[in-house]
């Protein structure tokens, strides 16, 4: 989805931002929205991880049923 945008297009969003909210609330911005991130990732890893595990545990137990 972003990779489409380009470096203009970040710079307009950037200006816009800069306009919309001002010079004292775009560091409080980015650092909210990089703390969402992290947690989406962390999230992310989590399920993951939970997925896997299943797996692992079904291909554990197919492999005994089929000794």
């Amino acid at each position: 989805m972003l990779s489409n945008i380009g470096v203009p297009g970040l710079i307009l969003i950037l200006v816009l931002a800069l306009i919309i909210f001002g010079p004292k609330k775009l560091p409080e911005i980015g650092r909210a929205f990089g703390q969402t991130l992290r947690e989406f990732k962390k999230s992310t890893r989590e399920l993951t991880s939970d997925v896997m595990d299943e797996f692992e545990e079904e291909k554990k137990e197919i492999t005994k049923a089929t000794k």
